[in-house]
């Protein structure tokens, strides 16, 4: 269900604005989205993990208050996000 440690550092490569940048939006936004992905297949087999789901929600509404901030600051920078990431919105 978690993102292993090679795979959170190439997107973290992939997704720093600047050299060692973990803590941008966009590095943020793209491990969360990588974890929603990984959750949502969990429940193709699990449907009745219940606790599992509430941690999905949180995700998903974290992830949604971090794309509202980029989206508040920079709208093209958003829209590119976005684009990048294939969401929806």
């Amino acid at each position: 269900m978690s993102i292993t440690p090679e795979r959170k550092a190439k997107l973290i490569k992939e997704y720093a604005t600047k050299k060692d940048d973990t803590g941008s939006p966009e590095v943020q936004i793209a491990i969360l989205s990588e974890r929603i992905s990984n959750l949502t297949e969990h429940f193709k087999d699990h449907v009745k993990d219940n606790h599992s789901r509430r941690g999905l929600l949180k995700l998903v509404s974290q992830r949604r208050q971090l794309l509202d901030y980029v989206k508040r600051c920079d709208e093209k920078r958003y829209q590119a996000l976005i684009e990048r990431l294939g969401l929806r919105r």
